[in-house]
């Protein structure tokens, strides 16, 4: 069983070496002709079309000429895609205005820079074509009749003045040792037939994929990179934004909640420091609820830390937050979180605040019964889904509790989808990547 198995492992690349030589071969002998055609046809359609264009009739035979030239193309992008390994897209071609007559529309190509690419190539395709013609040709020629020569060496004619030469020089027998030689140049051109192969189909392939292809690869390379820094500015516009909203909702926190108790404890204090010298049993009363205002104070400085950076975070990871946080939630959640591997941090206190913003807004506003949270680790990321069957009419513009939430999923790298129908519940799904 292993000896077939190593046999086959070996003998998949040289049936794929035979393949590709085949489809280098098929390419190149069908370039030539092709090649050919393309040739004349690009010098007589452009050289007519400018020698007549100041009469005007050579303006349509150039349009003309661009069009053929761009049918050539298109065959030619379909034809080097298994050459290559690689399926060049079709470039963008300039479209004619909308509502342009037939003439403007059959004229259009004239101002077409890839248009006139086409028609480059077509002219000088022939050059990479005949080189790789004539290296294909070259070396089928010498293996198939070098390997083959033992087959028809008795149909050579021979000369009798040569006949003992090999003999003479002490080589042996004559014909003997031209089958030899012949089998050695066979052997010399098949071992180099795959690499002559690949070279010269590369050759002609590469050359057209840069005129019929480089600009579009180059301009969509350039959207690329000005859709990724669009993403980037995005994302740090979320990323402020999220933070301000942070901040703004922390101090309205801290001055609706620690920062008012703080201002009563301190009124109290100051009144039972009077009231020791006048009425000690009510100074001891208010004193016991100054005690009580610095727990509850404590509390909500705790909850207010929690909110910034959970220890449980930290130290035991995201399903033991969630964990906690479900607990804490005032309405039933059914919390489906498997446990996971640690995380980025920055991953997983987005995920932690996503969970906790979403059922704050569920106590606050959904009048549900139950919420489930769905928490899980996937191929393209970490999904994270909060369904609860509220009144719904949940929604994402800006003013709404949402709006900041979507910033920093956005921050993150993420997206986020609420789907939230009037009296049939809200569904919040977020999709956060992760780094590889």
């Amino acid at each position: 069983m292993t000896t077939t198995l190593v046999s086959a492992e070996h003998q998949a690349p040289v049936r794929r070496a035979f393949r590709q030589a085949g489809l280098d071969t098929q390419f190149i002998l069908l370039g030539f002709p092709l090649g050919l055609v393309a040739l004349v046809a690009g010098v007589t359609g452009f050289a007519v079309g400018v020698g007549t264009a100041v009469i005007w009739v050579g303006v349509p035979i150039l349009a003309g000429t661009l069009m053929l030239a761009r049918g050539l193309a298109t065959v030619e992008r379909a034809r080097i895609a298994p050459v290559i390994g690689l399926r060049l897209p079709h470039p963008y071609y300039k479209p004619a205005p909308a509502g342009a007559s037939r003439a403007r529309r059959f004229l259009t190509p004239l101002s077409d820079g890839q248009a006139w690419l086409d028609l480059l190539h077509a002219i000088l395709r022939f050059i990479p074509s005949t080189i790789a013609f004539c290296f294909a040709v070259t070396w089928w020629a010498g293996a198939l009749g070098g390997l083959s020569y033992p087959l028809w060496e008795w149909s050579l004619p021979r000369g009798p003045e040569n006949s003992d030469l090999p003999e003479l020089l002490g080589l042996g027998d004559a014909t003997s040792t031209r089958i030899a030689f012949h089998l050695a140049i066979g052997f010399f051109f098949f071992g180099t037939l795959y690499p002559v192969l690949r070279g010269a189909a590369l050759l002609e392939g590469l050359f057209a994929r840069a005129l019929l292809s480089g600009v579009n690869e180059l301009r969509e390379q350039v959207a690329e990179a000005v859709a990724a820094r669009d993403t980037a500015q995005a994302q740090k516009a979320a990323a402020v934004s999220a933070e301000a909203t942070a901040l703004r909702r922390l101090e309205r926190d801290i001055h609706d909640g620690p920062q008012q108790r703080l201002v009563r404890l301190a009124m109290d204090l100051g009144r039972a420091e009077q009231q020791f010298a006048t009425d000690p049993d009510a100074a001891r009363a208010t004193v016991a609820e100054a005690l009580a205002q610095t727990r509850e104070t404590l509390d909500e400085l705790r909850a207010l830390s929690r909110g910034i950076a959970p220890p449980i975070l930290v130290d035991r990871g995201l399903q033991a937050a969630l964990t906690a946080l479900a607990g804490r939630c005032t309405v039933p959640v059914d919390l489906d979180a498997p446990p996971i591997e640690r995380l980025e941090p920055a991953v997983e206190t987005t995920a932690y605040f996503v969970v906790a913003e979403a059922l704050t807004n569920v106590a606050k506003h959904s009048h549900a019964a139950e919420v489930q949270v769905s928490v899980r680790r996937e191929a393209t990321g970490l999904t994270i889904m909060v369904a609860d069957d509220g009144v719904g009419g949940a929604s994402l513009a800006k003013g709404h509790g949402l709006a900041g939430l979507a910033d920093r999923v956005q921050a993150a790298g993420g997206v986020m989808d609420v789907r939230s129908p009037e009296g049939a519940g809200t569904t919040l799904t977020v999709a956060l990547p992760l780094p590889l």
